[in-house]
């Protein structure tokens, strides 16, 4: 008897067709934790995304549905790969498997190495659920200048602007940088923020994957992630 492998269901607030942009940040993942299985799906009819409060209500309703979708597909786990957390109190109501949230999980290890936390993000309104969990952790924001959507990320000067925001949080005491973006993953942006600061840079895709794993590993469901 064959016993499949069980997997972690991650959903794009980004719509897109193409399955570079699609599946990026389940390769981020399936490279940080070898033998890790994961499927991806996004949502419909955002094409950029989740960026406002507009966005954000609008995409509530399209996460719940489609984390039942996973869940009811056999996912063992799902992540929402957005830090603003869309639908997250919907997901949890509606399946029984762990929902865990981008923003939230960044948030909860960023509090970690100790120290003010510097949150960078498209636009300096810290997302609630970064601002619920990080309390009195939470130094300052910044955003990359010219930046306004995850689209925005894949301009020629983007990665410029994203250094310079993060540099600017350092110098105004951030001693943990937290990407309050899961666009910035796609686009390379905490890799690069690793290679220029001497800080820890806390990245909200690789954060989840760390608390999905965690969580099923309590509840015995796996027993790592090494294939």
């Amino acid at each position: 008897m064959t016993v499949s492998r069980p997997w972690i269901g991650l959903i794009r607030v980004l719509t897109t067709d193409d399955p570079g942009v699609l599946g990026a940040h389940e390769r981020l993942l399936r490279l940080a934790y070898p033998g890790l299985a994961v499927r991806t799906a996004c949502i419909p009819d955002q094409p950029r995304g989740v960026h406002d409060e507009v966005s954000l209500a609008a995409a509530a309703p399209k996460v719940a549905r489609l984390a039942g979708e996973l869940a009811e597909g056999g996912a063992a786990a799902v992540i929402i790969s957005c830090c603003a957390d869309p639908g997250l109190e919907l997901c949890r109501a509606a399946v029984s498997v762990p929902v865990i949230g981008a923003g939230r999980a960044a948030a909860a290890m960023a509090l970690l190495p100790g120290g003010p936390v510097g949150v960078l993000g498209l636009t300096t309104e810290v997302p609630l659920p970064v601002v619920q969990v990080l309390g009195r952790a939470l130094h300052r924001s910044a955003a990359p200048h010219g930046v306004r959507t995850t689209l925005d990320l894949m301009k020629a000067d983007a990665m410029d602007a994203c250094i310079k925001a993060a540099r600017e949080l350092r110098a105004a005491g951030a001693r943990v940088i937290l990407v309050a973006c899961t666009g910035m993953s796609t686009a390379g942006v905490t890799a690069r923020l690793r290679q220029e600061l001497s800080l820890p840079v806390i990245d909200p895709v690789l954060a989840a994957g760390g608390a999905a794993i965690t969580m099923l590993a309590h509840e015995g469901v796996i027993a790592g992630c090494a294939s």
